[in-house]
């Protein structure tokens, strides 16, 4: 089948866009409004886009509170979602008011940034502390904004649960990440493996 996404006539129950593009890693992005507010949400738009400097990458449809948040303050944290953490990051999914605390929603612990005014949480194996550099509202093909808002930052701090590491490496095997797939699907890992890149030949 072909179908174009203006018309977005698929024939299909569901949208399978953003099964195609899939698995995404969940940004788990804890933020703090300039009254304090603190907010959890997992972003399943997100990804790291460079390492020298280390910068990450979260989208948000519509101008949701970690939108305004990171608008506000410059900063924001993302939590590593392993599989323990799954019911609780789903938890922190739900729409609800300005004013409510993901993090005591979901009973998690908002440990404090080292670097960054912004809350992580306690419990994840992972989490990186970020300053934003931009914010772009994404033009359409003809140059008309639209209502999805990329937010990126600079990682300045990361946190790793001792256990996590192990021969010298951060052990993926063992941080079990959960992903997102397309619908209300979610995988977790496989086996991991190790894949060299060929040599180059003259």
């Amino acid at each position: 089948m072909f179908y174009d996404t203006e018309s977005n006539a698929h024939g299909m129950a569901h949208d399978p866009f953003k099964a195609i593009v899939a698995p995404r890693p969940i940004g788990w992005i804890g933020t703090k409004g300039r009254d304090g507010s603190r907010n959890l949400s997992p972003y399943s738009f997100f990804n790291a886009v460079g390492d020298k400097p280390k910068m990450v990458m979260f989208s948000s449809s519509g101008r949701k509170d970690s939108l305004r948040n990171v608008q506000e303050t410059g900063v924001f944290t993302a939590s590593f979602v392993s599989r323990s953490l799954l019911d609780q990051m789903n938890a922190s999914s739900a729409a609800v008011s300005y004013e409510t605390d993901e993090f005591t929603l979901a009973g998690l612990t908002a440990a404090a940034g080292k670097l960054v005014d912004a809350p992580y949480v306690g419990e994840a194996v992972a989490a990186l502390e970020c300053c934003v550099t931009k914010v772009l509202t994404l033009p359409d093909m003809d140059g008309n904004e639209t209502d999805s808002h990329a937010v990126f930052g600079q990682v300045v701090g990361i946190h790793i649960a001792d256990a996590m590491i192990r021969g010298g490496r951060f052990d993926l095997a063992s941080a079990d990440p959960i992903m997102r797939l397309g619908y209300m699907d979610y995988a977790g890992m496989g086996p991991v493996f190790e894949l060299k890149r060929p040599s180059q030949r003259g």
